[in-house]
């Protein structure tokens, strides 16, 4: 039996993996804004389920509520951080708060999450920090740029963790989810930029292209997550989502060739090669 902390766990996939794990006999720490939407859970998994109410973005919260999660099961084998919500707007529209409310939540609350859960991890000598991405991550799109943006630097974040945990016995991984039937960026979780006329177009022709969009069934995810959770040596990135792994393939090969082709131009800019301790 293992103990999950999920953040970000009132609906979508959270909710889903929530409930996977509680169905399969796991504890769940189970953290959202408001413990209203955890209602149905509670009444079926009783004191298997321990709702916390918790504003990544508010420091404070997020060390009482880890505490709380800790105190309470003893133990966190799995910590999910799926807390996060997309800003739509152009680079031109969004503000300077807007910016920086978007990043409070995506990254740092991020962080503050994974430094409240480290010395539980270290001392017990295991368990997984599983950092919720997007296919956004590989290809960033208009409109979108600043959560893109987010979860670029979550990933390097993310990297960087795992190779500084490792000798822990602490694992970590990344979750790359491609378009899924959520809310994500509706009124409930998504928040929209100041609207200037200059980018009308634009936004028409990327709103007609998500109202198209062919979006994955979000209860297809749990098996996956808990294949992740259960893997001896689980990889530090995983797609979900039939369209990922092509598009993902798509998108390095377009790289390639294009730093291929300017390949001669990147070399001449070697000039002569010292150690850092020539500098």
């Amino acid at each position: 039996m293992k103990t999950w902390l999920i953040t970000g766990a009132s609906r979508g996939m959270g909710r889903v993996w929530a409930e996977a794990a509680l169905l399969r006999g796991d504890n769940v720490a189970a953290i959202a804004r408001t413990t209203t939407d955890f209602k149905e859970l509670s009444a079926r998994f009783g004191d298997k389920i321990l709702p916390l109410a918790m504003d990544v973005s508010h420091p404070e919260q997020v060390a009482a509520g880890v505490a709380q999660a800790h105190q309470h099961f003893g133990q966190l084998d799995i910590v999910i951080n799926n807390a996060g919500y997309p800003l739509v707007a152009t680079i031109e529209e969004a503000s300077d708060d807007e910016i920086r409310a978007l990043y409070d939540t995506n990254i740092l609350g991020t962080v503050r999450v994974i430094r409240a859960v480290l010395p539980i991890l270290r001392k017990q000598g295991h368990g997984h920090i599983i950092g919720v991405s997007s296919t956004l991550a590989l290809q960033s799109m208009p409109l979108i740029g600043f959560y893109a943006s987010s979860k670029w630097a979550f990933e390097a974040i993310h990297e960087s963790l795992a190779l500084e945990v490792a000798p822990f016995g602490l694992k970590v991984s990344i979750i790359e989810p491609g378009a899924y039937a959520t809310d994500f960026g509706g009124p409930q979780s998504g928040k929209h930029g100041t609207a200037m006329p200059e980018y009308a177009p634009v936004r028409e022709h990327v709103f007609g292209m998500m109202r198209t969009m062919q979006r994955a069934e979000p209860a297809a995810t749990a098996d996956a997550v808990l294949k992740l959770v259960d893997a001896e040596q689980p990889p530090l990135r995983l797609i979900l989502g039939s369209e990922g792994v092509p598009h993902a393939h798509q998108v390095y090969a377009r790289r390639l060739a294009e730093w291929d082709a300017w390949e001669e131009v990147s070399a001449s800019a070697q000039g002569q090669s010292t150690t850092a301790a020539g500098h």
